[in-house]
């Protein structure tokens, strides 16, 4: 039985390189001469039967391919167990960022590899380089190099992981930085938690700053009482995005300065809407009109026109169909992952690529 789920072209021949993938929906990656091998999803890497199968899949399809890697590529994330996997091995390690690699993911499968890219990275959550909780990136990325032109505006998540689960802790946040964190009480009184909520926010405890396009989705959907307690990530996202039948634009609904994209003005929009069908064409036409100025600008500053739309996010067909048509219609040239997953099962990918180019 083959270990190897998909086989990508890649645009030349590179050293061999295994990448160990994401800790959610993992996959790995085995370049061989000028063809990228992708296992099958394990899993998330935090339960045992998960951790066996990546082993397994590490073992079996560098077996499988004959060949013996130059070079490791992981996660910034220095707790994930594919990151001390990597650096049990006797060759060199290579730190490959999370949005970058999802931008490196969908880069590849277009052969753009000998010049540089604009990439939206839209997901839930990737370690930045500062440690800081990233997952709404404006990227410049140039084969193993990358620029940071901008992020989503910050949101406070409460409950740090936890805020994943339950959106209305997403939208408390959202209140909170409206300034109306005096309403997070009694708007969500059910939740035992709400009555501490806006003191835990005034503190920051344990209340990490994130540039989530997920946790962004969240506020929304907590605003407009979808899910707000999700049975799984992305649950109330989902609804959201099957409420949408007429996107359309807020057109105050955001603000761009030095690179940050801020739809504060959008989401005191949602916190006032009683109808989530209205709330979700709403939340959804704005954001695409916003974030394809917010393209535009990037690209104009990185002399590109092609735009690598990478990331969980972009399983949501109204985003990306949205952005494919908004940029195009600025006389960009969107990029939309082809045979691999955009989300983190397509991780490994450009994990490869990166730190094929990588010189060690």
């Amino acid at each position: 039985m083959t270990a190897i789920a998909q086989t990508i072209p890649l645009p030349q021949a590179v050293p061999c390189t295994l990448a160990v993938g994401a800790f959610l929906k993992n996959t790995i990656c085995v370049t061989k001469d000028d063809t990228a091998y992708l296992s099958q999803i394990h899993g998330d890497l935090g339960t045992p039967d998960a951790i066996t199968a990546f082993e397994n899949s590490v073992q079996c399809l560098l077996a499988e391919l004959d060949v013996r890697p130059t070079r490791v590529a992981h996660d910034l994330h220095p707790d994930f167990y594919s990151t001390r996997f990597a650096h049990s091995l006797d060759i060199p390690a290579i730190a490959v960022q999370h949005h970058h690699a999802h931008a490196a993911a969908v880069a590849v499968e277009h052969v753009t590899f000998n010049h540089g890219v604009l990439a939206l990275s839209l997901d839930g959550f990737g370690l930045g380089p500062d440690n800081q909780a990233w997952g709404g990136e404006l990227l410049h990325v140039d084969g193993p190099h990358y620029r940071r032109l901008g992020h989503l505006a910050l949101l406070r998540q409460p409950g740090g992981d936890l805020a994943a689960r339950e959106p209305w802790r997403m939208a408390a946040a959202a209140l909170h930085k409206l300034g109306r964190g005096d309403e997070i009480a009694g708007r969500w009184s059910v939740f035992k938690p709400a009555a501490m909520l806006a003191t835990i926010l005034d503190k920051g405890l344990n209340s990490p700053e994130t540039s989530s396009a997920g946790r962004l989705f969240d506020a929304a959907c907590g605003l407009l009482d979808i899910h707000p307690v999700a049975q799984f990530e992305g649950q109330a996202p989902m609804a959201l995005e099957a409420l949408v039948d007429n996107p359309q634009c807020l057109g105050d609904g955001w603000r761009l300065l030095d690179g940050v994209l801020d739809f504060t003005p959008l989401l005191a929009e949602l916190a006032e809407c009683r109808d989530a069908k209205h709330g979700a064409n709403l939340f959804h036409g704005t954001l695409v009109a916003g974030m394809a100025e917010w393209a535009a600008r990037g690209a104009e500053q990185a002399h590109c026109t092609d735009v690598a739309l990478g990331g969980g996010c972009f399983f949501n067909k109204v985003l990306k169909d949205g952005l494919v048509n908004a940029l195009t219609a600025r006389g960009l040239r969107p990029l939309t992952a082809i045979k691999v997953s955009p989300g983190d099962p397509g991780l490994s990918l450009g994990q490869a690529w990166i730190a094929a180019l990588t010189e060690v």
